[in-house]
């Protein structure tokens, strides 16, 4: 009986055992449970604040809020880079209003009338960075972002391209050099070749157009839009603001989409003076004496050959037909392209003038008279540019 007794002590000690001992795993079962639960609700915040910080510590900066990433901002872009000149570019639908020489970028998500707070740009379209007071006496234009509507007067279904005729216009090289080819250079860098644009020119005095027409419109059929007298508000599908330009005399082929060259612009030239009114079997011709144009610069300038005469009947008795050019301001562009075009040589003293050499075939010849004391600054620029010439 007392064994019976003392079995089912034991009997019950070692089942109250099994109970605790199965309980106490399912708590702690239980509790691990309910510890992934939290970690797994946890873990997501911790891996996206862990790669935030990274992203933060790969970037100089974080992104802007909304409220101040602004697409259209982003859409006029302005390239600094060169110590030459300044390039921006309204990628998108614009309209000018001149009386404040302004180009505002159309905002489509504006609803009002006045235009929505966005980055600036200014900019002064000429190809001297580098000359802090040139570039001063360059009016400068603002680029912004305008209404949804803009007041369009005139409707242009091409781009512009703007530019500045200030500076050092009036002097024949600067014509060319700080104007014409960069205007070129730039042309064949932002358009197509059967791509039309809209000349937009700030400094457009009425000499300066009248003595480039013919080559202004062999860059574009469209009329000029003058910066300093128009009032009328114009609309453009885009814009590009500046020139480009390659250095002195210069066209660089390998800066260019299609490798363009001094060739291409002597097609230009043709185009606008020539109308191929000298063919090359007349300018190769054996029977007609090779043409030899001294330019002479004389009054104030004092660039000439002092010992002029002699020099022309010394070439007349060699076998040339001479012919002295004296070129002025007032010269018209396509009497001096007639007969420089068709001149197998040509001569003269160091000077804006002989940038009428431009005007030469290919395959001519050219010299220079450098004064005392300018020999090596005009050798190497010369040569260099007539080396590019061909």
């Amino acid at each position: 009986m007392k064994k019976k007794r003392s079995f089912k002590i034991a009997v019950t000690c070692f089942v109250f055992f099994v109970f605790f001992f199965v309980f106490q795993i399912n708590l702690c079962a239980l509790s691990r449970s309910r510890n992934a639960t939290r970690s797994s609700n946890i873990n997501p915040g911790r891996k996206h604040l862990k790669l935030k910080t990274v992203w933060l510590n790969r970037t100089s900066l974080p992104p802007p809020p909304p409220s101040q990433a602004s697409p259209q901002a982003r859409k006029i872009n302005c390239d600094r880079s060169n110590k030459a000149y300044d390039l921006c570019t309204i990628h998108g639908p614009t309209f000018l209003d001149p009386t404040v020489s302004t180009f505002y970028l159309v905002d489509p998500q504006s609803q009002g009338p006045s235009p929505p707070l966005h980055s600036m740009e200014k900019i002064r379209p000429y190809p001297r960075k580098w000359e802090t007071v040139t570039m001063n006496r360059i009016k400068e234009l603002t680029l912004t972002s305008g209404p949804s509507s803009p007041p369009c007067q005139v409707h242009h279904n091409v781009p512009a391209l703007v530019f500045s005729a200030g500076g050092y216009t009036g002097n024949f090289f600067h014509d060319f050099n700080d104007g014409l080819i960069p205007l070129f250079i730039t042309v064949k860098t932002v358009f197509s070749d059967d791509q039309d644009f809209v000349l937009v020119i700030s400094k457009a005095r009425d000499w300066w157009v009248s003595k480039y027409a013919d080559l202004l419109r062999a860059f574009s059929k469209y009329p000029i839009i003058n910066l300093d007298n128009d009032s009328s508000t114009h609309c453009f599908p885009s814009a590009n603001i500046g020139l480009v330009s390659h250095g002195f005399m210069t066209i660089n082929p390998k800066l260019l989409p299609n490798s363009q060259s001094f060739t291409h612009f002597h097609a230009l030239l043709d185009k606008a003076y020539g109308h191929h009114q000298n063919q090359p079997s007349e300018f190769n011709s054996a029977r007609k004496r090779p043409r030899l144009v001294i330019t002479s610069r004389s009054g104030s300038v004092g660039r000439l050959i002092l010992n002029q005469n002699e020099v022309k009947k010394i070439a007349q008795n060699i076998g040339f037909d001479v012919t002295v050019f004296e070129p002025t301001p007032h010269t018209p562009l396509r009497e001096a392209y007639a007969l420089i075009n068709s001149s197998h040589a040509m001569i003269g003293v160091h000077g804006a003038a002989l940038t009428h050499s431009l005007f030469l075939r290919p395959g001519s010849v050219f010299l220079q008279v450098v004064p005392l004391g300018n020999e090596k600054k005009a050798y190497k620029k010369s040569k260099k540019f007539m080396e590019k010439e061909g």
